[in-house]
């Protein structure tokens, strides 16, 4: 056939079986979802709903808070990734621009911190948020969520911005800027893909924390979402239609916002080197 190749067809059909492989879990959960409670434990099991229960969506907000739960990971994750940018944006761009000693092992240091999983520490975290009265606030939920990825942003920031031009920023400062404002107005813009990746990266990985936030955190107002479905999972029962239209509810938001930036976010992946 005009224009057929086998590898191409072969490298197609991988990466729609690769994509099913993804996607299937997620499909089963709407299917699961959709169901009335009656169907969820009949034998046999049935994969397609015999009924479409669509209200189940609808019912969620009520059976539980989750626009509470919402509101709050939206707070943390925004908060958490504003603080993270605030911090490792000077930091990275000081490590990019100067040569001083040290500075391969700081690097190294750096990436060292992520090695350490947050249930190893929250114990630590705890007693220290306890001794400060900032169990059950947004504050320690910040904090902690910034830390764990202020390390990994500024590895990445530094890469994006050793590779912006110093050209452009030596223009800006004959125009008189100072350091601050070639980095607002001249590094950072031309750095985005890099800046975008720190940013992403953060709020989804905030998004998605689960024991720090049920550690630190025991009343549903100041639950994020992670920890508020869970309040489906009962002793004796789990109400799997409405945990998870839950989890979707969960899910959708950050799917929504991964593809707005995708383009932004393989571009950042691989820009920069360290020289």
């Amino acid at each position: 056939m005009p224009g057929f190749s086998l590898r191409r067809a072969l490298i197609t059909g991988g990466a729609w079986l690769v994509a099913f492989v993804f996607l299937a879990p997620y499909l089963q959960m709407l299917l699961t979802a959709l169901k009335p409670g009656e169907e969820l434990f009949r034998t046999p099991p049935t994969l397609l709903p015999e009924r479409w229960e669509w209200s189940n969506f609808a019912e969620v907000w009520n059976v539980a808070p989750i626009g509470d739960h919402l509101r709050v990971t939206l707070i943390v994750a925004t908060c958490s990734t504003l603080l993270v940018l605030l911090v490792a944006a000077p930091a990275a761009y000081y490590t990019a621009r100067n040569a001083y000693r040290g500075r391969t092992a700081f690097l190294l240091l750096v990436l060292v911190t992520q090695m350490f999983a947050p249930t190893a520490l929250v114990i630590g975290l705890y007693r220290q948020f306890v001794a400060l009265d900032l169990v059950n606030t947004y504050a320690a939920l910040i904090l902690v969520n910034a830390a764990f990825n202020l390390a990994f942003s500024t590895w990445i920031l530094t890469a994006a911005f050793a590779a912006v031009p110093r050209d452009l920023e030596d223009a800006g400062m004959t125009d008189g800027l100072g350091r601050i404002g070639v980095l607002v107005r001249i590094t950072i813009p031309t750095a985005l893909p890099g800046v975008v990746t720190a940013v992403i990266f953060t709020f989804i990985t905030t998004w998605n924390e689960f024991v720090v936030a049920l550690t630190l955190t025991n009343s549903p107002d100041r639950q994020p979402l992670t920890v508020g479905i869970t309040a489906f999972i009962g002793q004796y029962e789990v109400q799997w239609q409405y945990l998870f239209a839950a989890s979707l509810v969960a899910v959708l938001p950050v799917v929504v916002l991964f593809v707005f930036i995708e383009r932004y976010l393989v571009t950042g992946l691989t820009a920069g080197s360290f020289r």
